[in-house]
């Protein structure tokens, strides 16, 4: 499961053989969510309030190379690494 970015204990991961709609899984602790990248809304799961606010920030921030990373995992080629939330 490649990580693409971290930024204060959250890991965000692109699993390679994921389905539509396109989305990145947000990991916090022992908190996990499914967080669709066209939108940054949650689909699945749940993180602290705090975290999904960051997550949110940062899905905006970084959604274009979040998708050219959607699209890289579906080729089956090695993600880039997304700059984490300052």
């Amino acid at each position: 499961m490649p990580r693409i970015s971290e930024f204060y204990g959250i890991a965000v991961y692109i699993y390679y053989r994921d389905h539509n709609p396109p989305h990145f899984h947000a990991i916090y602790g022992d908190s996990e969510a499914i967080v669709e990248i066209r939108t940054g809304a949650i689909l699945e799961g749940r993180l602290p309030r705090r975290a999904a606010k960051l997550v949110g920030e940062w899905c905006e921030l970084h959604r274009d190379a979040l998708f050219a990373d959607w699209a890289l995992a579906e080729a089956q080629q090695p993600l880039l690494p997304i700059e984490p939330l300052d």
